[in-house]
Parts: C-alpha cells; structure tokens; sequence
C-alpha cells in the first residue's frame, strides 16, 4: 500500500484544509464540494484526510461496519452478537466517474431471489464507505441518477436497493467529498445544495509559495515514507485536535444572537429553503469546536457563511459562485453577539484556521488568512462597446456583399467592431435529435436510457439490472414441465431473464457556429444575436448538454470551445467575440464538420445538433479547413471562387453526414434577401428567425430537426 501525502504538508489552501477538518469534526455539516482548477492539490488533501481519521471499532466478519456496542438492527449480515470489536483505520473509498448503479449501492441476485426467495446481496460501495469517507473526484461528470442516490443515502444515513418487490436496507454514514473542474461543466443547483460546504480553490501566484510546493513533492515522491515521519508529528497534533473537537462538540451553546444571525444571513442572501440555516448552524458549533470555545461567536457564524451559502445564493446559471463579503459585515453588525458564558475548556486557539504548514506561505494572499475562501477565478477585462455606425441603421436595406454599410478596410471588408454586451436571454423553444439515440442521460433528444418509462423487454448483454418480470416469466413458463418443476415456486434459469428497455431523453452535443462578421457588426443587430446565442446555452446548461463554439469572420473560421460540458466557459467566450471582416460561411461549416468528425470518434454514443446563427451572407471563401473537406466540397467551387456555391456544398457534405442542423436567420430590415432559408434546406434542417425562437412566439418550429438521414434511420 502507497503511503498517502500528509495532510499537513499541503501548502497554503487553508479554507479547504478547514473545510474538511469541520467535517472531520462534525459528519453532521454534510460534506464538502472543492471546486477549482487543475493541479490545485484538490485530491492530495482528501485523500490525506483519512489519516487524520480516528480509528472505528467494527463487528468482526461484518461487511457493512456495525458498530461493536450499537449494531444495525437491520444489517444484512446480522443480527449480530454482542461481543468484543475489532479496531480498523476509518475508509477512504473512491467512488469512479464511470461506475454503475450495482457498483454505488450493490446488487441483488435477482435470479436466487425469484427462483429460491433469498436476499443474496453484494454490498456496494456506499456499505464499503459507512464510518468513513466517500470521496468522489470528477463529481460534476458523474451521472445525474447516481448523483441523486448519492445525496439520498448521505441524508438519509441509509442506502435502500429495491429489484422487483425484494428489498435490503443497510445503514451508510459517511463524510462526502466532491472535487470537480468548472471547466468541465456545473452541478446541477439542487444538488449543489445537498453538499454541505463548499471552497474554490487556486494555484498560488506567489513565487515563494509555488516553491513550496514543488519542494516538497519532489521530497515526496524521492522518498514516501521518510517524508511522511518528518510530518508524523503535526499529524498527531491535527488527530488530536479532532478527536479533541469531538468531545468538546455536543457542549458547545448555539446561543439565541448567533441563530439570529444565522437566519439574518440566510435571509439577506435570499438563498431558498432551510438547509443553509442548518448547515451554518452545524457548522459555526463545529468551528468553535474546533477552535476549542463553548460559545459560537460572530466569527464563527461570518466563517460559516464564507464556507456554506455560496453555492446557495441565488445566482445566474452562468454568474460565478460567491459572496459579497460587505454585505455580509453589514448584516452581522447588525446583531451583535451574546455575553460569552464560560468556556468548559479553556480556548487555546481563537482563530478558527486550519492547521500549520510550518512555513512562511500561510501568510501569503493565496495562503488565507482568517480562511476566506476566494471568489471565483480571474475575468478577463471587458472591451469597451463600439457605438453602432450612424450610417448602417437596424431596419438598412443589405445586400449580399455589402457587409452592413460598415467602413471598408483594404480588401474591402468591414473592420474588426469591439465586443459588445448580449441582450438579456430568454426561454427558447426547445430543439431535439430525430430519432432515438443511446447517449449520456440528458433532457434533451429521446433515447435509450437506464431510467424512464419501460418500452420493451430483451435479452440481457451483460448484468442484469432491470429485470422485466413479465418477459421473464413468460420466458420460462413454456419450459416448467420439462424443468420437472414439481412446487409452486416458478423454475427460473439464466437463459430466462429479460432486461427491461426504458426510454427517457440524453444529452446531445449542441456545436454552435456563430457568424461574427461584418454584417453582423451592426451593434443592436450583435447584441441580440448573442442574446438568442446565450440563450440557448442557457437552454443547453439545462438539459445537461455538451457545447462547443465556433465563429468564423475575415477569411477564416476559428473553434472558439472546443466541446466541453462547461456552459459557463461558452458563454465567456461568447461575451468577447469581436466582429467585422468579410463572411467566410464555408469554412465555418467545415471547421463544424472537422470537429464532429472528431467528436464522433471520441464519443460515438452522443449525437449532435449543429446551430448555424447567421445571416447566409457568403462574401468570402477564406480558409476551408483539411485537404479532406476541401476535397469534399470545395473541388468544383473552386474553378468559378463563388462563396455561396462553396457555402452551398459544405453543408450538403454535412447533410449527407446525417448531422442534425437548425439555421436561425438574423437577418434585420424591411427587405430580406431569405439567404438562411436557402441554407437551411442545403443543410436539410428548419430555419427560425431570432423572434421564432422565444418559447412564448406565435410563430412555429418543428420540436424534431428534419435531416435527410431520417427515413434512413427509422428504417434501421
């Protein structure tokens, strides 16, 4: 067995380091969700924190960790007697991004249980972690119906598996830890709320303390053990202290001013329901705890809410958690603390921080001091906003190569516009995949899905886990003479079983490729098509798809996002996108047929929605991406250079790929040339004007996008 880094090692992410220890102190916070970048030290310090764990006393032979003196009475190894324990270190259990719903909460022999009417049951990984600590990295790329048993067992304190009328219940307690990259895509808001605290995390900027850092690691990794007993005294100390709060935790006093407060906080932050009120509760007692007072003081209630409200407040799904920290001081001042009764123990540490690194870098910015957790990640500085041209007015009539009236450079294209704001977003009426598909759980396209409405019954391919009880029966019922069956119970063999197929909806990759041209320079003509754009991200952040953007303008098309789970990061980019130059359409449709190409490679399950937001201007024929797809589509163009022939075959080349495609025309003015509509039958998809698109518009689109594949499909 490796030997873990120690948990007093890590330098400096001191509100992570006491995140977790208040856990450590008190289960009851509800446990931890570390959100930063990569490389932040975010699974070093959960994992170390199994160390600092007291030991638990478990019943000898028992795979689900009952207590010696208090076993579970309705354990399915027991019942068990009373009898001595057996001391064993406190679990650290990681639960994989892709594990199954069997692997997470165990499985039952459905065939003994039909044929013989026995609970045969394989614990899973939540009996595995009871007394421990479950830890779960990547959490926000786990599956949403694994998510949600997740939380139901870490507030229940119970994990219930259920298979056709065969139950077994066993207790799971246990220390939750999530880490995930908001790169990588967002949690959803309801289960966000059901992580007791939560800390954002950074690489240091620091010089000295990046150091630190790589000092020690080398150390580490040159030689495991001498490192970690050069820190086996801190780790004492830090295992004493926990196990000191411990004890000290059910006398602390919660007193009246620091309730008031809390709900004061909870109230002025306008975060919904109860749970923050109690987590900050649990919290504040375990900080005083652990800073060894029996009185919660008005520190401990102001750190509470740095650690626990921020994930709750209400927010935009693309606004970056935090808190605004004056306003919590204006609230807090409100209410002033109680007179401190007299502690039971004396309070060797007022300052509820985390434990020593023995070094100089706990100072420092990004060390803490005083443990406030940073808000969010750096922003990149916003571009003025260009005034629109006096010249080239909304409602202007257009031509096709005359870009928006817009100064010509050089080469006769417009001039690069700053980035202007987007219009405020709205509820978009919803676009799906033809067909059905057998991708990642979503709610977007209908598909083959591990949870939904049952459709049918097949043979299993591989284990079982939905049995269809009556496929299975009338599987076997022909067979029970020759069986010799003789009782009442049924002869049920392997061969027997039929899986239930369901149907529910998936995620989709929705590749949006956003014409940022002169024409579309105009400055209300822009803010609104990135409202509508942002606006359907924000329908895709909902649905729990994929993105990926691409623009193209000049004489090129860029992959602005590569495809991502991370709504968020689109919608920055989405918000510093200049415009201006000619209207290269063709290479921004081979640049989108290069990356799902890609995209189907990688991950061949989830099917893809391309959105072309444009006016179906084509001035230039730019830079059209691979040899391949100019070899595809642009061979015969070539001879004549028109741009609208070339734009014409690139997306029947995406057509013929059977991509599922929607055009919306942002084509202003009284006098509309309808280029997006002869694009959108190129591509074989609908076309929908900025106005269509709102959910509550008189006007109509087709729900399911028509591609040319789709006889083809339904044949199949």
């Amino acid at each position: 067995m490796s030997t873990p880094y120690p948990f007093t090692a890590v330098v400096g992410q001191t509100d992570l380091r006491l995140a977790l220890l208040l856990n450590a102190v008190s289960p009851a916070v509800g446990g931890v969700l570390v959100r930063g970048e990569k490389g932040t030290a975010k699974s070093t310090a959960v994992r170390a924190l199994s160390a600092l764990l007291p030991q638990v006393d478990v019943v000898p032979g028992c795979r689900f960790s009952c207590a010696p003196g208090a076993p579970d009475p309705a354990c399915p190894d027991g019942p068990h007697e009373q009898g001595p324990g057996a001391a064993r270190p406190a679990r650290m259990v990681e639960l994989p991004v892709g594990a199954s719903e069997d692997r997470l909460v165990g499985a039952l022999d459905i065939e003994r249980a039909l044929a013989e009417g026995v609970k045969a049951f394989e614990p899973g990984l939540l009996a595995d972690a009871h007394r421990g600590i479950l830890y779960v990295d990547e959490v926000n790329l786990l599956h949403d119906h694994l998510i949600d048993l997740l939380l139901d067992a870490a507030a229940m304190g119970a994990s219930y598996v259920e298979r056709e009328g065969v139950s077994v219940r066993h207790a799971a307690r246990f220390l939750l830890v999530g880490t995930m990259n908001p790169e990588e895509g967002e949690l959803r808001p309801q289960l966000l709320d059901r992580f007791g605290l939560t800390v954002e995390v950074a690489a240091s900027r620091e010089p000295a303390q990046r150091v630190e850092v790589v000092r020690r690691r080398l150390a580490y990794e040159d030689d495991p053990a001498g490192f970690a007993t050069r820190w086996s005294g801190e780790e004492q100390d830090v295992r004493a202290r926990v196990v000191a709060a411990r004890a000290l935790l059910p006398k602390v006093r919660l007193g009246d001013a620091s309730l008031l407060q809390i709900a004061a906080t909870c109230a002025g932050f306008e975060v919904d329901g109860m749970r923050a009120d109690i987590v900050m509760a649990r919290t504040a007692t375990a900080l005083a705890a652990w800073a060894g007072r029996g009185d919660v003081r008005k520190e401990d209630v102001r750190q509470a809410a740095l650690l626990a409200l921020p994930h709750r407040r209400r927010r935009n799904p693309f606004d970056a958690p935090g808190l605004d920290e004056d306003k919590l001081d204006e609230i807090l001042d409100r209410f002033p603390d109680e007179e401190p009764e007299n502690d039971p123990e004396p309070d060797p540490d007022p300052e509820p921080e985390g434990p020593d690194d023995g070094g100089p870098q706990d100072g420092g910015p990004d060390g803490g001091g005083g443990g406030v957790p940073p808000q969010g990640g750096p922003e990149a500085p916003q571009a003025p906003e260009a005034p629109a041209p006096e010249d080239a007015p909304d409602d202007a009539p257009e031509t096709p190569d005359s870009p928006a009236h817009q100064p010509a450079s050089q080469d006769g294209a417009a001039p690069e516009q700053a980035a202007v704001r987007a219009a405020e977003p709205f509820r978009t009426k919803m676009l799906s995949v033809p067909g059905l598909g057998e991708g990642a759980s979503g709610r977007r396209s209908r598909a083959r899905t591990a949870h939904g409405r049952t459709t049918g019954a097949q043979r299993p391919r591989g284990q079982l886990t939905k049995l269809h009880l009556a496929a299975t029966v009338q599987a076997a019922a022909p067979h029970q003479k020759a069986r010799g069956r003789t009782g009442r119970g049924l002869v049920v063999r392997k061969d027997d079983l039929r899986q239930a197929t369901r149907e529910g909806r998936e995620g989709n990759l929705v590749l949006f490729v956003v014409d940022a041209s002169g024409s579309m320079a105009a400055r209300q003509r822009m803010s609104a098509v990135k409202g509508a754009v942002l606006s359907l991200l924000l329908d895709a952040y909902q649905r729990r798809d994929k993105v990926g953007l691409i623009t193209f303008r000049g004489s090129a098309a860029e992959l602005a996002l590569p495809p991502t789970s991370s709504v968020d990061a689109a919608a920055v980019r989405l918000e510093q996108l200049p415009t201006g130059g000619r209207t290269p359409l063709a290479a921004g449709l081979l640049k989108a047929h290069e990356v799902l190409r890609i995209e189907r490679l990688r991950d061949p399950s989830r099917r893809s929605l391309l959105v072309v937001v444009t006016d179906g201007r084509a001035t230039s024929a730019g830079s059209t991406g691979s040899a391949g797809a100019r070899g595809s589509a642009g061979s015969a163009a070539s001879a004549d250079g028109d741009p609208r022939v070339l734009a014409g075959r690139s997306a029947r080349l995406l057509q013929a790929q059977g991509v599922a495609s929607v055009v919306v025309d942002c084509e202003s003015g009284p006098v509309r040339l309808g280029l997006a509509g002869v694009l959108a039958g190129d591509l074989g998809g609908p076309a929908v004007t900025l106005d269509g698109l709102r959910a509550d518009s008189l006007a109509g689109l087709v729900k399911n996008v028509r591609t040319a594949s789709d006889t083809h499909r339904r044949a199949a």
